[in-house]
């Protein structure tokens, strides 16, 4: 593989083709009229333009992208995540050119996919499934017997899902038809396919993902979990590796899970598996992401292994370097996704120009972003300017090289998340690990971020001025030495 084009932009663009460049090969990026001067752009060997800003008209255009890619003599198309990175038919198009995808087959891909065909795909290895009913419902009547048969409250999914959208909770029988018609609304608009299914709502849960890794030879191996609790709106802001609740045993039996659920659909590249865990440490399997996850940053800290390098690798043929047991957890790793919102305004996205951006750094601390000072903020995308990583011995150091960091990483211009990651590391649920997906919803509030934000800044000043009056007594008049110089008039 000597060329490798990044269907993606931003951040895990510019990641990507950092690894590309380590491995000695050429990338080529891609990027809309709104990108044009992109530090992706500028790292890349070779750049071309798709089209307006609009996503449909530029990095969902998989025609144009596979064109591009074949006139440039590409011999890879590595996705990334988001846009074109779980669509089967895009994967099955660049394959159809020639062109190498890096990624899962297409087939496998379309199986994940579908929630629905996931949960068939997988049922016969006897792994754990939250209640329900396995096959779409688009009648009212039906969804009702459902509903009573699995106890309320249920929880209403889009089959073709993601990233929270589809998804809605009725916690009694008078809440679901009108809970029903917004989830498949929802789901039509965003992923053009309205089937939805039911299955019982494990009440607070935690988020617990699996990273699995397969060759074209069979060889599966599992890279430990991520805690992925920390959510607003169904998406994740904080995650970690590993998580401070599973035991040794739980860890080995959610990781030969996930290995099973790849296996299930004859997975190859990376991947990740996606379980609940509730409050008895039960869990139960969610989903498959057939694609580079926005948090591998933890597991390469954790493992040392560079996901996207095996990913090329797989792609282009070669056998996984090592086993099950030659893989360790290596200390502690935590991310916050650096999103321009506003968390003191229901975490609204947060237009405008980044006037100041100074990012952090030191032993431990890793900055994955896609801008520079001076760049704004597109309105056409996911308002995400970077990924925030730390790594420690142990999860107390990882905590407190965050929170270092935080200090550290200067944005003015637009909102972001930071305030919200400095919240939730000193809160005491967080730091005592007895927290779950209901985070924001037990324990956040602007308020009460603005509360910390106040102490924190009276606690400031009280430093400073007991500092300034230290300085006051060690500043004295000088006393008038004797000197043998007489003055002369």
């Amino acid at each position: 593989m000597q060329k490798i084009l990044v269907a993606n932009r931003g951040e895990i663009a510019l990641r990507i083709m950092r690894t590309i460049h380590r491995m000695g090969i050429r990338s080529v990026a891609v990027y809309s009229e709104a990108d044009r001067h992109s530090p992706h752009v500028l790292f890349a060997n070779e750049a071309v333009c798709l089209g307006p800003a609009p996503s449909n008209q530029s990095y969902l255009n998989g025609d144009a992208i596979i064109s591009f890619a074949k006139q440039l003599g590409v011999d890879g198309i590595h996705p990334g995540y988001g846009f074109l990175s779980e669509n089967a038919a895009f994967s099955k198009k660049v394959e159809e050119a020639g062109i190498t995808f890096i990624g899962p087959g297409h087939e496998a891909m379309r199986i994940m996919g579908s929630k629905l065909a996931a949960k068939e795909c997988v049922k016969k290895y006897n792994i754990p499934m939250v209640p329900g009913i396995d096959k779409a419902i688009d009648n009212i009547s039906i969804a009702q017997k459902v509903a009573v048969e699995i106890g309320y409250p249920i929880l209403i999914k889009a089959s073709a899902g993601g990233g929270g959208k589809g998804m809605r909770i009725a916690a009694k029988e008078s809440e679901l038809a009108e809970q029903m018609e917004r989830a498949t609304s929802e789901a039509l608009s965003s992923f053009g396919d309205g089937s939805v299914f039911i299955e019982k709502y494990v009440a607070s849960p935690r988020h617990i993902e699996i990273q699995v890794l397969a060759d074209n030879y069979g060889n599966t191996v599992h890279l430990f979990e991520r805690e992925c609790s920390i959510q607003r709106r169904h998406q994740k802001v904080v995650e970690e590796s590993p998580s401070s609740v599973l035991t040794p045993e739980l860890r080995q039996k959610m990781g030969e899970a996930a290995v099973m659920v790849a296996r299930s659909c004859n997975y190859r590249s990376t991947g990740t598996v996606e379980f609940l865990l509730d409050e008895d440490l039960n869990f139960y399997f969610l989903e498959m992401n057939t694609r580079l996850q926005v948090e591998h940053p933890v597991t390469e800290m954790i493992t040392g292994i560079d996901l996207v390098e095996e990913q090329i690798k797989i792609a282009r043929g070669e056998k996984l370097r090592f086993s099950q047991d030659d893989l360790t957890i290596n200390g502690h790793a935590l991310e916050l996704r650096v999103y321009a919102e506003d968390p003191l305004n229901d975490f609204l996205p947060s237009t405008g120009t980044l006037t100041r951006y100074e990012k952090p750094s030191g032993d431990g601390v890793r900055v994955d972003d896609g801008y520079t000072e001076g760049m704004p903020i597109p309105v056409y995308y996911d308002p995400m300017i970077a990924k925030l990583i730390t790594h420690g011995n142990d999860r107390t150091e990882a905590i407190q090289k965050m929170k270092t960091a935080i200090a550290g990483y200067h944005i003015e211009g637009v909102q972001t998340t930071l305030p919200f990651g400095n919240f939730v590391l000193e809160h005491d649920a967080f730091l005592t690990g007895r927290f779950d997906t209901q985070f924001v919803q037990k324990y956040y509030s602007a308020e009460k971020l603005q509360a910390q934000q106040k102490n924190k800044a009276a606690l400031a000043g009280m430093i400073a001025l007991k500092y300034w009056l230290q300085k006051q007594d060690d500043v004295k008049a000088a006393e008038p030495l004797p000197t043998n110089w007489t003055r002369r008039s």
